[in-house]
């Protein structure tokens, strides 16, 4: 059954979804009253961490004795999710006390300390995992049952769909996770980028690393590679969500601060926008127009910056004036007044941005002091 209920992102009317935790669970109440009325459930009732009830089909039932199985397709909503459609299945047998959540296939399990769950156990998070205890027990009250339960989660189609995901960046193996806080999936929402953010960081700081690097994306990492002197296991993929990232290396008390990116991002920095994403904010040329004036620009040539469709392009006009250098040396400094502000001067922060025509072409004051924090822990 379709879930009815709708977000508004800007002007668009949104339906939302619900999350691979709410498929397990409520495919674990299902399979759960089987066992004791031995019938089919078509159908199964669950009331989301959120506080909206989902009533959800059964696929693929099986019964057997003390046991009983079935499976709930996911449905992301307008929610652009790679897991949208896949079947998710849960196995419940009785035991004789507790429950046991076990990953079975499709389910993968996490090899690097930091993630919601310890290494070695299978990628069902803290959220989703309760819902599973609740709901099984919800069946155990309902039929005065006083023994155990043991549930295997599994998505077949998780091993295949896991290459599309973060989770082998993330140290989890093997599949996908089941996730979700509220039980329910908001299309186009900003908290699952974030909470990803959260999990690389979380990883990080519990393998000792005390300088964050955070990239933001692709262009960043080939730069990364190819010009300074550390790898990638330090970084952070932040994308646009540059505020956020800092915020969250504050909370988890990471000691410095590096953001590498290219340009056409962190010039926005220049105006203190911290999330670069263009439906945000853009002021790309409007910071550039300010740099540039402050740095003696005619009108002239500061008029044809408007026009520009990319950083890069200001930039060829700013250096065919001769203004290029001057420009960027002002920029810099209002990028690191706005990081400063960010953290409060509590830790050291400082970015470094490139272009496609100019391998470094902004670098703020404790840019070269942060590599080599990184350089140097790295190294060990």
């Amino acid at each position: 059954m379709k879930l009815e209920e709708y977000v508004y992102r800007g002007a668009k009317k949104l339906r939302c979804g619900y999350t691979t935790g709410s498929c397990a669970a409520a495919a674990a109440k299902a399979a759960a009253e089987m066992i004791f009325t031995g019938h089919i459930a078509e159908t199964v009732r669950l009331m989301t961490p959120k506080g909206i009830m989902l009533d959800l089909d059964t696929v693929d039932v099986g019964i057997g004795d003390e046991v009983a199985s079935c499976a709930i397709v996911k449905d992301s909503g307008d929610d652009p999710d790679v897991t949208n459609g896949v079947k998710v299945y849960t196995s419940v047998r009785l035991i004789s006390s507790g429950v046991r959540i076990l990953g079975g296939t499709g389910i993968g399990v996490v090899t690097k300390a930091g993630l919601d769950q310890p290494v070695g156990e299978a990628a069902i998070n803290s959220v989703p995992r309760r819902m599973i205890a609740g709901a099984v027990m919800e069946i155990a009250e309902k039929y005065g049952y006083s023994g155990g339960f043991e549930v295997t989660v599994s998505i077949p189609a998780g091993t295949e769909l896991a290459q599309k995901t973060f989770n082998p960046r993330m140290g989890i193996e093997g599949g996908i996770s089941v996730i979700g806080t509220s039980g329910i999936v908001e299309p186009m929402s900003n908290t699952a980028v974030v909470e990803t953010i959260r999990a690389e960081a979380n990883i990080r700081r519990a393998a000792g690393q005390r300088n964050m690097l955070l990239t933001i994306g692709n262009y960043s990492e080939d730069y990364v590679q190819k010009q300074l002197p550390f790898s990638l296991e330090h970084s952070v993929t932040c994308s646009n969500f540059i505020g956020e990232a800092i915020d969250i290396g504050m909370e988890l008390g990471f000691e410095s601060i590096l953001i590498v990116g290219h340009i056409g991002k962190l010039v926005k920095l220049g105006a203190g926008i911290m999330n670069t994403h263009s439906s945000w904010a853009d002021g790309r040329m409007e910071v550039l127009i300010i740099c540039g004036l402050l740095a003696g620009a005619d009108t002239g040539t500061l008029k044809k910056l408007p026009d520009c469709a990319t950083a890069d392009a200001a930039m060829d006009i700013l250096d065919g004036a001769g203004y290029l250098e001057r420009t960027a040396e002002i920029l810099s400094r209002r990028m690191d007044s706005y990081l400063r502000g960010r953290v409060h001067d509590e830790i050291p922060v400082g970015a470094l941005a490139f272009s496609y025509k100019r391998e470094l072409l902004v670098k703020t004051s404790l840019a070269d002091e942060l590599i080599r924090a990184i350089t140097e822990e790295e190294n060990g």
